[in-house]
């Protein structure tokens, strides 16, 4: 599957777009695992202490943020599926 990242977090995992295989099914929740393994960095940017995803961190599967689908990281993936994740974003000064 294509995973594409944005602003801070395509430093962490050196480029814009990484490809991913992974053996179907696989949820949202074990692409993030996968993602965690191959770019350890990624756990500071996504990960929360408590293990959960970061509130402000959006993660969209095909266009759709997974905190509003009906199983959330739950969600299952295909290899066809297109995956964007999100840091969050602040404002500039005054």
């Amino acid at each position: 599957m294509k995973i594409n990242f944005y602003a801070t977090l395509r430093q962490v995992v050196g480029g814009k777009t990484i490809e991913l295989d992974l053996p179907t099914p696989v949820t949202v929740q074990h692409m993030l695992a996968a993602l965690l393994v191959r770019f350890p960095g990624l756990r500071h940017e996504l990960i929360a202490p408590d293990g959960a995803l970061y509130p402000h961190v959006h993660v969209f599967i095909n266009g759709r943020d997974v905190q509003y689908l009906a199983d959330s990281l739950d969600t299952a993936l295909g290899p066809a599926d297109t995956v964007n994740i999100f840091p969050p974003v602040g404002g500039g000064a005054q």
